[in-house]
Formats: structure tokens, sequence, C-alpha cells
């Protein structure tokens, strides 16, 4: 089935470069503004957008993240204005779109059913933080937990061992997106030192472009974890900078430039 996400790596492939996913909270500061940063994040040369859900209890986020899903749930943001935002996204760009969540929202609103509207919304891919392979049924057919056309991305982490990685790699589409250290999301001072080890231990399992996250934070950074893998996740450096500005006129034209930044630098 054709997917945007697949589409986007294949090019990537063709041009010979790496790939820049940002991350932001639809509705911090709300969801207009939403809207506005995602159009601004693809012309500042982002090749994927990671558009995180909020939700009230996110324990895989560190404070940033924490305090944006926060500022989002307060703004009055829904899974229903969530999706319509995406679809007033794909009125005006085809970047791939991965939700980033946890279960309980969609648990909430109907698995089925926000699969469904997801993909009628415009949206890629589902990154569900707290849902293990076991309990995923999105690779069986139509009467399944997912659709098979709403990519589930599959996460590993530096702890993950061997077998595992090759159960959740099996049933893994679009990319593996590989959590850079131990711990939640949040900017940190360095990168470290196993990550080419552990991208290289992962390629033995899997075909799948590998996206790396968690902790990348400056340009530096993010061309240095560009040499060993697919694409670069930058989230709570971006999320910091959306805080400090809010709602401001300059907000976004901030956001961009850091932003063009880093896409410079993946790429």
């Amino acid at each position: 089935m054709h997917n945007r996400i697949d589409d986007c790596f294949a090019r990537l492939r063709r041009e010979r470069r790496k790939g820049f996913i940002p991350y932001i909270c639809a509705g911090d500061p709300n969801l207009k503004r939403t809207v506005d940063l995602a159009l601004a994040l693809e012309n500042a040369g982002a090749d994927l957008l990671e558009l995180g859900l909020p939700f009230s209890d996110p324990l895989a986020d560190g404070i940033v993240n924490q305090l944006a899903a926060q500022r989002a749930l307060a703004s009055g943001t829904t899974i229903r204005g969530v999706l319509d935002c995406v679809g007033e996204i794909r009125g005006k760009s085809q970047i791939p779109i991965v939700l980033y969540s946890y279960l309980n929202p969609i648990f909430q609103f109907g698995a089925g059913k926000f699969h469904r509207d997801a993909e009628e919304a415009g949206v890629d891919g589902l990154l569900i933080l707290d849902l293990p392979p076991e309990e995923d049924g999105s690779e069986a057919a139509a009467g399944g937990f997912g659709s098979s056309n709403v990519l589930h991305i599959r996460l590993i982490a530096p702890t993950t061992p061997n077998d595992r990685i090759q159960k959740i790699a099996k049933s893994a589409k679009g990319f593996l997106y590989y959590v850079s250290r131990e711990g939640v999301t949040g900017a940190q001072d360095s990168i470290a030192s196993s990550l080419p080890a552990k991208i290289a231990e992962l390629r033995k399992f899997s075909d799948l472009p590998i996206a790396v996250g968690f902790g990348i934070s400056n340009a530096t950074q993010a061309r240095e974890v560009a040499q060993h893998t697919e694409a670069v996740v930058v989230g709570s450096a971006i999320v910091d900078l959306i805080a400090k500005h809010g709602d401001k006129p300059e907000m976004v034209e901030k956001v961009s430039a850091f932003a063009k930044n880093l896409a410079e630098a993946v790429h």
C-alpha cells in the first residue's frame, strides 16, 4: 500500500542524504500555530514530521515535553482537534506525519475508530510509546487493533536484547525508531559513545531505515548522529524554543531558523 513514509525514505536514498525529523506537540501553544509550525518546518527542510498527541501522563517524556503537553491540553486540544489539524496541514502539504502518542488516549477514543479517522485525516504512522508489539494487532487484517494503512513505528532501546530486537523488527514497518539513550526525552550535552555499535548491531536484524531520537539538541550532535543512521529526530530543543516564545508573532520564525540549521547539518 502506498505510504508517504516509505516514499520519503526511498527519495532520501535516491538523493543520497539523511532525513531530518522534527517533533512538536500538537496544540502547543494552540492548534492554529501547530499548522503554521508544520508548514514552516517543512519549508525549513524537515523530511517527516513527528506530531505529539498531548496526554496528561507522558511517562517517556522529560519536563520540556511534559510541559508542552500540559500547555496543549490547557489550550483545549483534543484528539479530534489534532486530527482536524492534520487534515488542515494536508490541504497544503504532503509531508509524512507520524503521531507520537500513548495508548490511553487512543483506547479512550476507540482504537478502531482512531485508526480509521487518523488515516482519513492523512496520518501516515503511529509511534505508541507504551504499546508493546505483543499487544498490538496492527499487522493483522482489518479487524485487528490497528490499520495496515497507518504504519505502527517500532521503538528499540539501548537495553533491548537481540532476541527481542529480532522479534520487534519482524513486524516493523516504515522505519525503526532507535532511542539513543536510557531514560526520558530531553536535550543532552553529548551523544552516547555506544551509538555506532548499537546501530550496526540493529542493522543485522532489519533492512528498514533507522531514525535516532531522544537527547539530540543541536546541529553538531545531529550531524554526528546522521553519519550512522538514515534519519535524525530532534524534539525537546525545538519544543523548548516554542515554550520560550509562546504565541508571539516571531515564534514560528525563530523555530524555523533553528530547524533550518538542524536540517542542513543532517542533510
